[in-house]
């Protein structure tokens, strides 16, 4: 992609994360804690990226707002429908992937 001028870079990389985003809405079932247990990010965390991403260019983007973006619904109303109880599997599981996060580099970095 290095041979691409900029703006065309951009136009991909953002119309892969729309993608992204409606591969993430149409597959509801995936929880966050399974997104977080196996690839170290979720839906919240693209939303913290946005906002930062918004910050960094000196744009108002707040995190509620983000959120509703990429839920595609306020996040109560997602989270009502969508998300059920983390499993004891689940948690353990998190758990352990973030002993191993830390591990690695030695220090917890909050994704």
């Amino acid at each position: 992609m290095h041979h691409l001028d900029e703006q065309t870079r951009t136009e991909l990389e953002a119309a892969a994360f729309r993608r992204l985003l409606r591969h993430l809405d149409a597959n509801k079932d995936v929880q966050n804690i399974d997104l977080m247990i196996l690839a170290d990010f979720c839906r919240n965390c693209l939303s913290k990226w946005l906002v930062s991403a918004a910050e960094t260019r000196g744009a108002e983007l707040d995190y509620e707002t983000a959120r509703e973006y990429v839920y595609g619904m306020p996040y109560a109303e997602w989270k009502a429908h969508h998300q059920a109880p983390a499993t004891d599997e689940q948690l353990a599981a998190l758990e352990a992937r973030q002993a191993r996060k830390a591990g690695a580099d030695g220090s917890r970095e909050e994704a």
